[in-house]
């Protein structure tokens, strides 16, 4: 008896060598994993043509004729079998290059045939390489009219004879054979309120539908059910934290936050910071461990929200520490947080890679004492020498940067887990928020400090330099100053450094010393010449910042309003906004300035119109994940939830927002889905939990 755990070398055809073919180029290892192999696109083969009127350019076409004749034709390289095919009114070729011994024994003149391939034309002579070749009188049988699916393949399995033929014989095989395995897994409440197809039919139709009309409702239903049973887990998980994983409980908002609020807050803060500093104190004093995720623009004031986060859990006699994933950007945090914190009675501590001896000693000491209240560093925090008296939170700055390890360790210096506020300047799509952070409970501050002016944005050739350099020079004269970026690519290091040396080159011609002041900075120097460099840049004593984007995080200069981008088209989107965030923090109106080279592709246009069209980080993140997909987005630690196989988190937000919305709905009106109506949906979640893959759980 076969389950859908079977191993699909037993089905017909396949075979141990075969399977292991499918297993090792497509991951392809059981009737369920076949099942679930859906499509990436259809054929119309509804339609047959006449040789006289196929179309003149490349395209998949369908002819019906007989064979008139087979020969072996020699080549340069081997042989290839060319059959002469004739609709009854003209004739055409058909060629093989492979498997020529088989194909010819397979094959026999004047008997009727339908023809499938892909055309090519040379001259004015039409021909189809290895063609698709079914008897007129099997078509039925082996469904050869409609919409035909077409799978991913790779070279491999093209070379070894399974191609789409074979895929769709093996799949129609095994749909006929487990037609009577399929249970259903949504509720009858949920198909009838969606009128969904049921699981059974989906299925068929997915791989071989009757119409357009029947696929969209197959795919439809695949979707829901994929993105409804990922929201559940991530809906249940979050829940499941707030239950079981208690949190220290800061209950009062003591005297340090009140004093800093009251007497040092250096402006005031927006709405969006006064309502997400709420919905923080909220998760602080719940008893429960905070899960928070904090999205804001660059210069939104996240740093801000994070401060007074920090006092709270001062203020209940804890620690906090903030990681950050590169050293220059955990001493800016420094710099800005003992800047911040001069007037208050608080130990702030910096830990990298960096300090040593005893300088290290002392820190480590005084955490372990509870005389450092608040510790500032790099993974450097998470070694097992670091050890907290009591830390009560932890800010991460940039998650997406941590593996989930690294911070795991984080978790584990402690009785309870610290609360934990994940800050991100990086703004995610809703999408991809409910999707890869559907565990989170998610905060945003959706406006800029007042006084912030938006920064202006433009797009420059190098025929305009002339321009640009001009204009570089107008904003000196007003006592502003500037960060001429070149882009750095890994791979190219030599020509990133002429690039970067050029650059520096032509800007000292215009700009000469002793009027103008160039500072240099990229990846060769070292860190104290880096520093050096930087520092004379913060001070105002340089009026040109040249570098590679080093500055990308990190740097915090109000005076400097022009951002020139060099080879701006070699940069993605979130970086391009990253860096032109690195101006706009002073008063003055500041400008972006996009330089491209005069040859741009198509994608790299979009991105550059998008950075001159809006400032908003949200709606250029979700050009981005239109552009990139969500996997390149977010990388690989956190989008293995992503891997779907049929939904698609950008094109199909409707089905995910009404997903999220039932799955939500579900679990606040029956948390353990012990109603009766709901037991196909809590045998599918057990299922899936147990398995942990989304399509692993219909036995």
């Amino acid at each position: 008896m076969e389950t859908l755990q079977t191993s699909i070398e037993y089905l017909k055809g396949v075979g141990p060598n075969r399977a292991q073919l499918l297993r090792e180029e497509l991951g392809l290892r059981t009737f369920q994993d076949l099942l679930h192999f859906f499509p990436n696109r259809y054929i119309d083969r509804s339609q047959f043509y006449t040789i006289a009127s196929l179309p003149k350019a490349t395209a998949e076409v369908q002819i019906k004729g007989q064979i008139l004749s087979l020969k072996m034709v020699p080549q340069k390289r081997g042989k290839r079998l060319v059959a002469i095919f004739s609709d009854g009114q003209s004739t055409m070729e058909m060629v093989w290059f492979r498997g020529h011994k088989w194909i010819q024994n397979q094959l026999k003149t004047n008997h009727p045939y339908i023809a499938f391939g892909r055309l090519s034309w040379y001259g004015q002579k039409p021909s189809i390489a290895h063609p698709e070749l079914t008897p007129e009188n099997e078509a039925e049988n082996q469904h050869i009219q409609g919409l035909h699916p077409v799978y991913p393949s790779t070279e491999k399995l093209v070379n070894k004879g399974v191609g789409q033929r074979i895929m769709k014989q093996t799949v129609a095989q095994l749909l006929q054979l487990t037609r009577t395995h399929f249970t259903e897994t949504l509720s009858e409440g949920l198909i009838q309120k969606l009128q969904l197809m049921p699981r059974s039919e989906a299925l068929h139709q997915v791989h071989f539908p009757s119409n357009t009309h029947q696929l969209a409702n197959a795919q439809r239903r695949l979707k829901f059910e994929e993105l409804f049973y990922i929201q559940l887990q991530l809906i249940q998980k979050n829940r499941l934290q707030k239950q079981k994983i208690k949190g220290y409980p800061f209950e009062s908002v003591g005297p340090l936050f009140h004093d800093y609020y009251t007497n040092f807050l250096p402006f005031q803060l927006t709405g969006a910071q006064q309502r997400v500093v709420k919905e923080i104190r909220n998760d602080l004093g719940s008893g429960r461990q905070m899960n928070r995720l904090l999205q804001g623009d660059v210069g939104a004031g996240k740093t801000m929200v994070g401060l007074l986060s920090m006092l709270i859990a001062i203020d209940n006699h804890y620690q906090a520490c903030m990681m950050a994933p590169t050293e220059i950007l955990a001493q800016q945090h420094y710099q800005s947080l003992k800047e911040a914190l001069n007037n208050m009675p608080l130990s702030v501590a910096l830990l990298t890679g960096s300090v040593k001896g005893k300088e290290r000693t002392a820190i480590l000491e005084g955490l372990q004492n509870g005389e450092v209240h608040i510790l500032i560093g790099t993974h450097a925090l998470i070694e097992d020498k670091v050890q907290f008296k009591n830390l009560g939170l932890a800010i991460i700055d940039e998650q997406h940067r941590f593996g989930v390890a690294q911070r795991a360790k984080l978790w584990q210096k402690n009785t309870l887990p610290p609360h934990v506020l994940v800050m991100t300047a990086t703004p995610i799509p809703r999408t991809l928020a409910m999707s890869v952070y559907g565990d989170l409970d998610i905060s945003i501050i959706d406006e800029l400090p007042p006084g912030r002016k938006p920064i202006k944005t433009v797009v420059r050739s190098d025929a305009q330099r002339l321009q640009v350099f001009k204009f570089i020079k107008d904003q000196i004269g007003l006592g502003r100053q500037i960060y001429v970026v070149y882009p750095l690519i890994q791979e190219s290091e030599k020509m990133d450094y002429k690039d970067l040396m050029d650059g520096h080159e032509s800007m000292a011609r215009y700009f000469p010393l002793p009027n103008y002041q160039i500072s240099i900075v990229h990846g060769q120097m070292k860190p104290a010449d880096k520093a050096y460099e930087m520092e004379r840049f913060v001070q105002g004593k340089t009026h040109i910042m040249v570098a590679t984007t080093v500055i990308e995080v990190g740097v915090n200069v109000p005076n400097a309003s022009v951002m020139v981008i060099e080879s701006a088209e070699r940069f993605g989107l979130s970086q391009l906004h990253q860096l032109r965030g690195r101006v706009g923090r002073g008063a003055d109106q500041s400008f972006c300035i996009l330089m491209r080279g005069n040859k741009s592709s198509e994608d790299s246009r979009t991105r550059l119109n998008t950075m001159a069209r809006t400032n908003d980080g949200f709606e250029i993140a979700e050009v981005d994940l239109k552009m990139r997909g969500p996997g390149d987005l977010m990388g690989t630690q956190q989008s293995g939830v992503l891997q779907l196989k049929i939904a698609d988190v950008m094109k199909d937000q409707e089905i995910l927002k009404t997903a999220r919305h039932l799955a939500r709905t579900l679990l606040e009106e029956d948390p353990q889905l012990q109603k009766p109506e709901h037991r196909t949906i809590r045998q599918t979640y057990a299922k899936i939990t147990t398995h942990k893959n989304i399509w692993n759980y219909i036995s």
